[in-house]
């Protein structure tokens, strides 16, 4: 079933093109869950929590062409993230700032892509909840700051801070895999 189809059958409220849709992007969509939760079972919940929003909302989607329904998927799980991280206000977490190194040398981007892609995703997630919703929204989302600081009611300092420091301990745990790992 192409993307047109399938919208049009979601929209009329078919239990197989809901499955379809589900089947066909669960695994994407929980990878997006994942990067905001920091952690499965939470991304999960979210991922269910996105679905049946999705599935109530079609009459809000209109179609733009081939990829414009992962698109729109892809945004309703982000903002159902977000508002999970507002509610639980875990996005206010962070960490103090000794515990945060002072100086870190950024890897060379060669090295990093000798990191596996599970290994960078796993980093991403240890971050605190603050740095890797900012994290996500602005390297992942390539939101500007401004829009960031919008969506998460800070200013745009806050996030570019917060950013900055995110940058910091991923360059740190990622410094730490290459020498352990020798690469």
């Amino acid at each position: 079933m192409n993307e047109t189809e399938l919208t049009e059958r979601c929209r009329a409220g078919e239990n197989t093109a809901r499955k379809e849709l589900y089947e066909q992007y669960a695994g994407q969509m929980l990878g997006i869950c994942y990067r905001y939760a920091g952690d499965r079972d939470t991304a999960q919940d979210l991922l269910h929590d996105g679905f049946i929003k999705a599935y109530s909302s079609f009459d809000k989607f209109s179609y733009r062409g081939e990829g414009s329904l992962r698109a729109w998927l892809s945004r309703l799980m982000v903002n159902i993230c977000l508002d999970y991280l507002r509610k639980n206000e875990m996005n206010r977490q962070t960490l103090t700032l000794d515990q945060v190194p002072e100086t870190v040398e950024e890897p060379q981007e060669e090295a990093v892509s000798l990191v596996p892609h599970q290994i960078l995703i796993k980093f991403i997630t240890q971050l605190p909840a603050g740095y890797r919703t900012i994290f996500n929204l602005s390297v992942i989302e390539q939101l500007p700051h401004k829009e960031i600081a919008k969506q998460l009611g800070i200013s745009e300092r806050t996030s570019s801070s917060q950013l900055f420091r995110a940058k910091r301990l991923l360059a740190k745990k990622i410094n730490e895999y290459l020498r352990e790992h020798q690469l």
